[in-house]
């Protein structure tokens, strides 16, 4: 189930998070790593400027588990400028990738950016990520060009058009 995330899922997001980026933190540089789990400060910052978008799933195998749910993905956006969206913080924990929960939330997200009028959307990611850059491409998105500084290493940005 993907729906709009609010600040009481903190938690779960960062949880996410961590393990999603976690098999990669070697070869982020502190500061990069820190910024990509967040902190519960920096998602509450991230709360005031973003729209995120969790995908929750049930836990457990009888009906009082299943009523527990937990987040198994996340992703942010929010308007850039006038026609352009931009989508930061994709995440989905290991045991549910290649279960289509990053499919269901880049459509949400793109969905939700065009209803804004928003033409175009970008994203960056970094040069590690090397899963990530194909999901991306295999869903529309091309290389800009645009390479910028984060935290000591190349960010990469992404560029799709909306139709």
């Amino acid at each position: 189930m993907i729906r709009k995330g609010d600040p009481s899922d903190g938690p779960g997001i960062l949880a996410c998070l961590r393990s999603a980026f976690e098999p990669f933190r070697a070869e982020y540089t502190a500061e990069a790593f820190n910024d990509t789990i967040l902190t519960a400060d920096s998602l509450a910052r991230r709360f005031s400027t973003m729209q995120i978008y969790v995908a929750e799933a049930a836990q457990g195998r009888n009906v009082a588990e299943t009523a527990q749910r937990r987040i198994v993905g996340t992703v942010a956006y929010c308007v850039s400028s006038a026609q352009e969206g931009h989508l930061r913080g994709m995440a989905v924990d290991p045991a549910w990738q290649g279960c289509g929960v990053a499919n269901a939330l880049l459509d949400v997200a793109e969905a939700a950016l065009a209803e804004q009028g928003c033409a175009l959307v970008t994203l960056d990611t970094t040069r590690v990520l090397y899963r990530a850059k194909r999901f991306y491409e295999r869903n529309g998105y091309r290389v800009s060009g645009t390479v910028t500084d984060f935290f000591g290493m190349p960010l990469y940005e992404f560029v799709k058009e909306l139709v």
